[in-house]
């Protein structure tokens, strides 16, 4: 009797679900079609508020932190639902997906409410190598908060700035080289690309199946904890998490705020040296652990720059095999293959290429299948390269618990002629090795966020997750956006 009369309680009046959902949608009006004009989202969910009421009807289940929090996911995880999946390309543009992604029914499944779809760099920023970060051609422009005239990096360029303009505290972003921590840094919040295959990517539009993976974009380490506590697990659609299930905890454990003291970091610093500024918010970091009482030391990071060039030939070859496998899940669209997109690209090039091409669209579909012996050889050696005899040798030698970098530069001009240009970049090693990589705000360079990457060995997350929580603790780096147009328009 008491349930029942509470549930009518509940039912009778917005609960707290309805109350964070309608501020999500209401933050999302004011600032993303109009105001700074961000377009972060490509799509609002028109049926948030009612999940949200049917959230609040119930009583909320024990051990369920997230349960009524508003998030968004990137456009290119399936949600079966009203709203496209396209990975901002109008070519995709038709019928919803069929069912959820196993992303996507696990944050439902953990009571979330999810309030849209973000923009991204289109088909997840392989499509043209003078593209620039946040563009599609569903979406339009997606802008930095920090500066609206500067770019706010890709792929995941829509979550990411959906949680820096405060639409949300958490969202759902991938990464196939950056595409996670880059954005993160950008717009200055954590991202958390995890180990490849600890989260399944089962209804994903895919580049790569030896590096894509789904993971969380938040507004600091404990958010980005819980979030990936939600929709880390095997899944029998997805053969690469069939370890994930040894490996999969509640990773809120590890929020230790003392975590550096007796660790050992080492400093890459062949990552870092492109920027005066920049290095002097890494040292200010590196002397943040030292106090915190860890030993910080440089190191080397064997084959730093051996296997760039091989990982876009690899990526290719995985980008037609893999989405022509996607395409073929999918009903109601005008694709089929990576053969269609293309053709469709041409002929509707005033909406799709105003700016620039698919030249990497095109290269990969002169690839040959992923059985050739010059794929498989080349594959396995980048792997090994960036893992094993990289960032796996770099930890032993030294006896390390994790490594650190600038995740990139500051935040640069939007260019679509010049297309993109980033300063810096250490996502590649972990992204090649298929190891985790955390970005944490470390701090400003002329008011534009400077992200700091803590990455290890395979499954070393809930180390990360220590040492990064413990970082921002000690530092505190993050502070809110202001949505000017650009940082030559403030005054010092």
């Amino acid at each position: 009797m008491l349930t029942t009369v509470l549930v009518s309680l509940l039912a009778a009046t917005p609960g707290k679900a309805h109350a964070k959902t309608q501020a999500s949608l209401d933050k999302i009006s004011q600032l993303d079609a109009k105001g700074p004009s961000l377009h972060a989202m490509i799509e609002v969910n028109p049926d948030a508020l009612s999940i949200a009421d049917a959230l609040d009807a119930k009583l909320a289940p024990a051990n369920a932190p997230l349960y009524g929090e508003p998030i968004v996911v990137k456009d290119n995880l399936d949600t079966g639902d009203k709203m496209q999946t396209s990975a901002g390309s109008l070519a995709l543009v038709g019928a919803p997906a069929k069912a959820d992604s196993t992303v996507v029914a696990k944050l439902r499944a953990a009571g979330m409410v999810l309030v849209g779809k973000t923009n991204l760099s289109e088909w997840a920023n392989l499509r043209s190598s003078h593209s620039t970060s946040g563009w599609s051609g569903r979406g339009g422009q997606t802008r930095n908060p920090y500066a609206t005239a500067r770019n706010p990096c890709g792929s995941s360029s829509g979550s990411g700035v959906a949680v820096a303009a405060g639409y949300v505290a958490m969202a759902i972003g991938t990464e196939t080289d950056g595409s996670i921590v880059c954005p993160a840094a950008f717009n200055g919040v954590v991202g958390l690309k995890p180990t490849v295959g600890l989260v399944s990517r089962a209804g994903i539009v895919p580049i790569s199946h030896r590096q894509d993976t789904a993971g969380p974009i938040a507004v600091d380490v404990a958010h980005a904890a819980k979030l990936l506590t939600v929709i880390a697990g095997p899944d029998a659609k997805d053969p690469a998490t069939a370890e994930a299930g040894a490996h999969a905890t509640d990773y809120s454990r590890f929020l230790d705020a003392n975590a550096l003291k007796g660790a050992r970091i080492g400093v890459v610093r062949k990552l870092a040296g492109f920027d005066p500024a920049v290095d002097k918010v890494l040292d200010d970091a590196v002397a943040a652990m030292k106090a915190a009482g860890a030993t910080v030391i440089d190191v080397e990071l064997p084959h730093l720059g051996e296997y760039g060039d091989d990982e876009l030939q690899g990526l290719l070859y995985d980008f037609k095999a893999d989405l022509n496998a996607y395409l073929a899940t999918r009903t109601g669209v005008p694709v089929k293959t990576m053969a269609d997109v293309i053709a469709f690209n041409q002929r509707e090039s005033a909406k799709e290429m105003s700016w620039f091409g698919q030249d990497l669209m095109e290269k990969a579909q002169a690839k040959g299948p992923l059985t050739e012996a010059a794929y498989v050889a080349l594959a396995a050696k980048i792997q090994k390269l960036a893992g094993p005899e990289g960032i796996d040798a770099a930890l032993a030698k030294d006896k390390l618990d994790a490594l650190i970098a600038p995740t990139v530069g500051v935040p640069t001009l939007i260019d679509y002629i010049g297309g993109d240009f980033v300063s810096g970049s250490s996502p590649t090693p972990a992204a090649v090795a298929g190891y985790p990589d955390l970005s944490v705000p470390a701090g400003y360079v002329h008011g534009l966020p400077v992200g700091l990457s803590f990455f290890a060995g395979k499954w070393s997350e809930p180390k990360l997750i220590s040492l990064g929580y413990a970082f921002e603790q000690k530092v505190h780096a993050r502070k809110p956006a202001t949505f000017p147009v650009d940082v030559i328009h403030v005054a010092p």
